[in-house]
Formats: C-alpha cells, sequence, structure tokens
C-alpha cells in the first residue's frame, strides 16, 4: 500500500495517521509506504506496518535533484493500492500518478471530472476523516460514524523514558498527584496570538486553577512566549515531544501542527481556534476538543479552558468556576 501526503506541515502529516489505522484494520499485515516530508519520517518510520517514507524536501524547487531521487525511488516500487489521501492537493494528485499500482484511489477533481458520482456523498468535514471514508466507499463498507483517532503508535519504552524526564521537570509533583497540563502558545500567521494575550491567559488560569502545574512547551525556534513564568520543555524531535505529551493531564494549544500531535499522543488536547474552522481541523478523540475564540478575549478563553480542565481533572480544578458558554 502508499499512502500520499506529499506536504511538510506537520499537522498534515498527523492528520493521515487515522487513514493508516483504518488501513491496517482493513489489511492486516499489509505494508504500508509513505510519501511525505522529513516529519512523517520521524512520525511513522518505525510504526510496525509501515515499510519506507518517501520523505520530500519542505522546499522541493529548491531540491531539485533530492526531490528526483526521492520520486525515482517511489517509481521503483510496485503497489497493489496507492491512496491519494487529501482532496484539493496537487501534488498528491501528481504522486498518485507517478505511482506504479494496480489499483489507485483519490478525490476526483470537480473541475476536471465535474460528473463523477463522487461529488454527490456526503463527505465528512474533518479532514482526517476524508481519507478514510474514501476507503471505506471504495472498498463499500457500509457507513459509520466512528472514525479511527489521531494516533502516533508510541511504544511502551517511549513512554517510560518521557515519564522520566516529566517527574524530574515537576520536581515529583505528578508522583504525589498533582496534575500538569502543557501550554503550546505557538502558531503561524494570523493563528497567532500575543504575547500579552497569553500572559493574561496564564494569570487567569492559574487563579481559576492554582493546583494545576503548567509546562511552557516551547516552539522550534526554543523562545518562550510565555516570559519563562512557566516549566519549560523544548524538543525537535517530533516523537521524544509526542511522548512528552503522553505523560500530561492535558495540553492546552493554538491551532498547530503540536495541537494534533498532543492529540495523537493520546492525551485530551483543548485547541484554541481564531481563524481556521473548528469542524475541520479540531483534535478529537476521548476528551479533546476545540474552542472558538472570536469574539473572546484572553480572560474568557482562560476561564473556559478552565472549565474544560476541570471536567477533565475534578480534584485538581477551581471549586467554583463560572459557567462558560460553549
Amino acid at each position: 500500500m502508499l499512502v500520499c501526503r506529499p506536504n511538510h506541515r506537520l499537522g498534515n502529516s498527523v492528520l493521515i495517521s487515522p487513514l493508516i489505522a483504518e488501513i491496517e484494520a482493513l489489511y492486516p499485515g499489509a505494508e504500508i509506504d509513505i510519501l511525505g516530508s522529513y516529519a512523517s519520517e520521524c512520525l511513522y518510520a518505525h510504526r510496525f506496518s509501515v515499510r519506507t517514507v518517501f520523505a520530500l524536501p519542505a522546499k522541493i524547487a529548491r531540491h531539485p535533484w533530492l526531490s528526483a531521487g526521492v520520486l525515482r525511488a517511489l517509481r521503483r516500487c510496485r503497489y497493489d493500492l496507492a491512496i491519494d489521501a487529501c482532496n484539493g492537493s496537487q501534488s498528491g494528485r501528481i504522486a498518485l500518478a507517478l505511482a506504479q499500482a494496480r489499483y489507485k484511489l483519490g478525490f476526483p477533481d470537480p473541475t476536471l471530472n465535474p460528473a463523477s458520482a463522487w461529488h454527490a456523498l456526503s463527505w465528512p468535514d474533518h479532514l482526517a476523516h476524508r481519507g478514510v471514508f474514501l476507503l471505506r466507499q471504495a472498498c463499500a463498507r457500509a457507513p459509520r460514524p466512528d472514525y479511527p483517532p489521531l494516533n502516533l503508535d508510541l511504544a511502551p519504552d517511549e513512554k517510560r523514558a518521557a515519564a522520566r524526564v516529566m517527574a524530574r521537570l515537576c520536581d515529583g509533583s505528578r508522583a504525589r498527584g498533582g496534575a500538569t497540563v502543557a501550554i503550546f502558545p505557538n502558531a503561524t500567521g494570523a493563528k497567532c496570538y500575543g504575547e500579552d494575550w497569553w500572559q493574561s491567559f496564564v494569570d487567569t488560569f492559574e487563579s481559576l486553577c492554582p493546583k494545576i502545574r503548567l509546562v511552557d512547551l516551547l516552539a522550534a525556534h526554543g523562545r518562550s512566549q510565555l516570559g519563562s513564568r512557566l516549566t519549560p520543555f523544548y524538543s525537535q524531535n517530533l516523537r521524544r515531544l509526542a511522548a512528552m505529551t503522553a505523560c500530561m493531564d492535558g495540553v492546552i494549544s493554538a491551532d498547530c501542527g503540536v495541537m494534533h500531535l498532543a492529540a495523537a499522543s493520546g492525551t485530551p488536547t483543548l485547541g484554541l481556534f481564531s481563524v481556521t474552522d473548528p469542524a475541520k481541523y479540531a483534535p478529537y478523540g476521548g476528551a479533546s476538543a476545540a474552542l472558538d475564540t472570536r469574539g473572546m478575549d484572553a480572560v474568557a478563553a482562560a476561564t473556559a479552558a478552565a472549565q474544560w480542565c476541570s471536567r477533565l481533572l475534578p480534584r485538581q480544578g477551581s471549586e467554583s468556576l463560572p459557567a462558560c458558554g460553549k
């Protein structure tokens, strides 16, 4: 099997994990290759069902020889089934066309093929569900409302090693029963909240949930947006970062790839959305949820986040949280 998702963004790499899980369920024992990015290689190379990850560079035009070499290696392989995992991706369509596969599965282009019956189907809103929906339709499986969760299949030894680091970071508070919630305040472009906004958010959250210890997950640039007031953790290794979030009781994150990474680690994750549509990108699975912050200031957003934590960790939250709207 081949899954095509040639995109360098971390979130898009995480969002193919439900499709990989669906392939594993439908075809036990199948070997899966992935055409993706360096993020895909870090996340999936050690997964038991994954044979090879073909990693394209982030800037393909700047690395033509490297990109051509990756695509030549892909062309040498033969597959029973190749899947373009994202509708509307031109690079995914090109990769699917290049693949040597007995069967190919992709999303019809509404411009080139407007008469396709696929366009009349009721597609799921969430991007992580669409590849699964496509595969189920092609296999003529009865439609189901449930989808595999985001899941990076972290190994027990990865979690144990991360737990030891977490215990040292938190001075043993977890061993004494203290709850820990990570905050990832970084995002790109208009999705990013300012430092003043986050400072106000943390002030409010700590006043409402004084028993919860906060950890500052640092972005790739290694600088804190919270003024170094919280316990920091930094890693450029994506699986190590995922293993650390798996040790948390909860994660609060701006809308970004780390938000999806945290949800895929199995930790309840609250995503803060100010621009994009939560119906398409919300973290999901278990107690994970999305908070649309449009129309909210930092105090209102922190109050809503504190109430989410109080439901998640009732013994750790404030005894008298104000009600908050959705």
